[in-house]
């Protein structure tokens, strides 16, 4: 069975872990734990007993809009939905706090992840490298 909690907790080195597995570089020393706590409207973990499985970041603008960031899965547990639940836990939690928007960027490769799996519309929307 797989929790799926909406501001669970975690440690900075199983999510530097998940993190480095999922976007492909070294483990990092990161305290996503300060980040997300002084950053984020929330985030989502996904945990297989004491096994961090999956994490979701829930940014916002401290209003009205969220924005998804980081969807992470492990090898071992993708295909099985986790992304999915993930995803969905951060949207009841999103709009739990009044946001009436979700947002979404992605690698054209997660457009059915994204489109079909989780529910997002696709959009018109600007991006400037820095």
């Amino acid at each position: 069975m797989i929790d799926y909690e909406w501001r669970g907790t975690f440690e900075n080195g199983e999510l530097n872990a998940l993190h480095a597995e999922g976007f492909d570089h070294p483990p990092l020393d990161d305290d996503w734990w300060g980040r997300v706590t002084r950053h984020s409207l929330g985030w989502v973990t996904a945990r297989r007993d004491d096994e961090l499985l999956g994490f979701v970041n829930v940014a916002w603008d401290g209003a009205i809009h969220a924005f998804i960031l980081d969807t992470l899965v492990t090898g071992t547990a993708q295909r099985q939905g986790v992304g999915r639940r993930l995803v969905a836990t951060a949207v009841d939690g999103a709009r739990a706090a009044g946001c009436e928007w979700l947002h979404v960027d992605f690698d054209d490769h997660l457009k059915p992840f994204y489109f079909d799996s989780c529910g997002f519309q696709p959009t018109n929307a600007g991006l400037i490298a820095l």
